[in-house]
């Protein structure tokens, strides 16, 4: 639970009018390492956020935000990374390091309007009375997902002879797909080609075969 709960705290969306960024000493103190920060206009005031990650999704993203528009940002992963921490003299040269595994967060970083339209579309791959090629072409982009989801369907109709087994292990695709789509993370790309390496991955998380959660 308390997971949980810490998990939907990291990945809540924070919304505001972006104010600046770019690289600097971690918190702006001269002994600090460079990181890579975002200011935000907020509803509470002024947020500073920090991390690497940041300039990534800034530059990488698929709204490619400017200065001065509504933005969202949120947390969608943490990964592990080798950190090397340097202690510096005042005039800051650096006087001794060491190395630490730590994680590393990674971010999304868009206009508002983008996640409003993920959040539409997870609900359409949710709606298992959805029809497929109506929801193409409201949003073609969701068309290598579909692929996804259609190979999905198709092994589990080969695979798993339980009609409960076979829905409940559907609706597990459906809602990790779409709470990936919800969070911002880069949309499932696939071709027909591929769709039979796809079902091998999907097999892997068969309902039956899984712990219970813990």
């Amino acid at each position: 639970m308390r997971e949980a709960n810490r998990r939907r705290r990291t990945e809540r969306l924070l919304i505001g009018r972006l104010k600046d960024h770019g690289i600097a000493n971690y918190q702006f103190r001269t002994k600090q390492d460079p990181s890579y920060y975002v200011k935000l206009l907020t509803r509470n005031g002024e947020r500073t956020l920090w991390g690497k990650d940041l300039q990534r999704a800034l530059l990488e993203g698929e709204t490619r935000p400017q200065v001065g528009e509504l933005i969202g940002v949120r947390r969608v992963a943490r990964e592990a990374v080798t950190i090397t921490s340097r202690q510096r003299d005042a005039e800051g040269r650096v006087i001794a390091q060491e190395e630490r595994h730590a994680h590393r967060t990674r971010w999304v970083v868009e206009k508002v309007s983008f996640f409003a339209k993920r959040a539409q579309m997870a609900r359409r791959l949710r709606d298992e009375q959805a029809d497929l090629r109506e929801s193409v072409r409201a949003h073609p982009e969701l068309k290598s997902t579909f692929l996804t989801v259609r190979a999905a369907e198709e092994y589990a109709a080969k695979t798993i002879a339980n009609p409960e087994d076979r829905e409940r292990f559907l609706r597990l695709i459906r809602g990790a797909i779409a709470s990936s789509m919800h969070k911002g993370e880069p949309l499932p790309s696939t071709s027909l080609r591929n769709r039979t390496a796809e079902t091998r991955a999907v097999k892997r998380r068969d309902p039956k075969r899984e712990d219970p959660a813990r």
